[in-house]
């Protein structure tokens, strides 16, 4: 297969030219190149590599009525992306041990139309368990610093994460955190204002602090998942200055919206930690041009309708939709091709050790978007892939439409998803790297 004259783009910029396929792997990657199979008309269009989103809640199995693997990674293909990482929860039982792990690598296996990879989970009691889970095939393992809301996915306490920080140091796998300080997270009230007002900065500022010092001290290798504030990522960079293995990750929702919104539009904007005022929204935003994230997810963590009513706002299931629009915010941040390129797929790579995705370059997999930067579409529940037709983008008008993605060699979405799920689970292939050195 040949995908003809469109604009690759790598992390080091965009270059027009051909794109070879062979095997479902790249075989070349250079102007006007001779073949008498398939071809793809790429004129017009960019061509970046499959994105990697490593922060999404699918809910199965057990949950699967929240949104499910199979909707899921649709939305993720029509957004452009290839592989996803899927958390330990919400699904049920949650990911902590190797039965659930085998379970929930069964299930996604039948039904994800893209490939995946699986985090494991910490908690209070299951050290013992994180090396069945790495033997498995773990991508790394997460903990929460606050409550999460599920009671069979209980918060760590220090001396859990310090333990489990370094069990996952022996194992060579990363450890992601939740960072917000549970003691400073104060639910009181009932409105959308109590509930911004009980989540401040400051919860944020402070467990990342203490999560970079335990991960120093075990030396673990540290991945902040969703940092919502500019104030969260100088936070990060203090401590990545000083020698702490650390990457940054936030989500294109704390890109695109801000507190007001959440106001606006009520639950089905509703998150954790919250959206954050303008001046903290543009600080990260900044901070994002400036190269000082390393990674940009979505957090998609859908739930029913039902589940997003209630007058007391605490009470309604936190969680946005948003898989399928990570790749419109960042060009409507004014993003480079070459950096969302960077954040959205090669960091992802090179930072959890997958060889072979992530980047546009013979011998990888031939996982790419096209998208055609000169159009935009509003977004209705009607052309969102996911489960539910819930999200805060409804109505939104944004850049970049995703003509065709590719997954090793295949197309599984053009308008709308092709073919029969064909997904993989992926796992470390190679140590963790620093991103930055």
């Amino acid at each position: 297969m040949i995908v003809r004259g469109g604009r690759v783009v790598t992390p080091e910029g965009v270059v027009a030219a051909d794109l070879a396929v062979e095997d479902g792997r790249i075989a070349a990657i250079a102007p006007e190149l001779p073949g008498k199979g398939e071809e793809i008309d790429a004129r017009g269009l960019t061509v970046f590599p499959g994105l990697i989103d490593v922060h999404v809640h699918f809910n199965e199995p057990g949950r699967t009525e929240w949104e499910g693997a199979a909707t899921g990674s649709s939305a993720l293909a029509a957004g452009g992306g290839t592989l996803f990482f899927d958390m330990p929860l919400n699904s049920s039982p949650c990911t902590v041990g190797g039965a659930a792990f085998d379970a929930k690598r069964a299930a996604l296996a039948k039904a994800s139309y893209t490939d995946f990879a699986l985090w494991g989970g910490i908690v209070p009691g299951n050290r013992d368990a994180l090396e069945e889970l790495a033997d498995r095939g773990a991508i790394g393992f997460k903990a929460f610093m606050a409550d999460s809301g599920l009671a069979e996915f209980p918060r760590s306490d220090d001396l859990t994460l310090y333990e489990g920080m370094r069990a996952a140091a022996r194992l060579g796998l990363p450890v992601a955190v939740h960072a917000e300080n549970h003691e400073l997270v104060r639910p009181a009230g009932h409105t959308v204002r109590d509930y911004l007002n009980s989540r401040p900065v400051l919860a944020e500022v402070e467990a990342i602090r203490r999560a970079a010092l335990l991960a120093g001290e075990a030396g673990a290798k540290l991945h902040i998942v969703h940092i919502s504030s500019g104030r969260g990522v100088a936070e990060a960079l203090e401590a990545r200055a000083r020698g702490v293995d650390l990457s940054i990750e936030t989500c294109a929702h704390y890109l695109y919206f801000t507190e007001e919104d959440m106001v606006r539009l009520g639950a089905v904007a509703k998150c954790a930690p919250p959206l954050r005022p303008a001046v903290e929204r543009d600080a990260l935003c900044a901070a994002l041009l400036r190269g000082e994230i390393d990674i940009v997810g979505s957090d998609h963590s859908p739930a029913p309708l039902s589940m997003k009513q209630d007058e007391n706002f605490f009470h309604v299931w936190g969680g946005i939709a948003g898989v399928q629009s990570t790749l419109a915010v960042l060009l409507e941040r004014s993003c480079k091709p070459a950096r969302i390129a960077a954040v959205a797929a090669f960091n992802p790579a090179q930072r959890f050790g997958i060889v072979g995705k992530g980047r546009l370059a013979v011998g990888n997999d031939a996982d790419f978007t096209l998208v055609d930067l000169g159009s935009r579409y509003t977004v209705t529940g009607d052309t969102l892939f996911q489960r539910h037709g819930l999200s805060p983008y409804i109505g939104a008008s944004l850049p970049g439409v995703v003509r065709r993605t590719v997954l090793r060699g295949e197309t599984v979405f053009a308008g709308g998803i092709v073919g029969e799920p064909r997904g993989r689970m992926v796992t470390r292939t190679h140590a963790t790297t620093r991103i930055h050195a």
